[in-house]
């Protein structure tokens, strides 16, 4: 039994420290704690905070592939949103999750590029970028919360 208890304190020394971390998700409703070796990479920890996710019944549903995830690192700012912005940084997937000295995490889905193409005139314009419905304020309205408003 000795023998066991050597051998399971010997693997946990060679893994490394082990730090608990949080992950907030944007959108959701709080951080994701859990505990990882500080030699882990950025890719496991992305796929392990989507799983725990997911056991939790988190919302919104965010999938399972750690590929359309980034992970940023916040740096505290005071100058309000957008210069709070400017400072995260983004960690390379095979980077140690140790190596960064922070254990505050901002899990963000990766943006989808938009097709560019050249209408007749030569200018760009955004493919995919569609309204939906016939834009007024009045419909709208009117789905939203399923009455009718008589126009006048």
């Amino acid at each position: 039994m000795l023998l066991t208890k050597n051998k399971k304190n010997q693997a946990s020394k060679v893994s490394g420290n082990r730090i608990l971390i949080n992950v907030t998700v944007v959108g959701s409703a709080g951080p994701i704690r859990f505990v990882v070796n500080e030699g882990e990479v950025v890719a496991d920890v992305i796929d392990t905070a989507l799983k725990l996710y997911a056991q939790e019944g988190r919302l919104p549903v965010l999938g399972s592939n750690y590929n359309e995830f980034v992970l940023y690192c916040p740096v505290a700012g005071t100058e309000g949103w957008a210069y709070f912005q400017s400072l995260m940084l983004s960690l390379n997937t095979w980077e140690t999750i140790g190596s960064v000295g922070v254990r505050n995490f901002m899990l963000c889905k990766k943006p989808k590029a938009q097709k560019v193409v050249n209408d007749d005139d030569g200018k760009p314009v955004a493919v995919g970028v569609t309204r939906k419905g016939s834009g007024s304020w009045r419909a709208w309205f009117n789905k939203s919360i399923n009455l009718k408003v008589s126009s006048h």
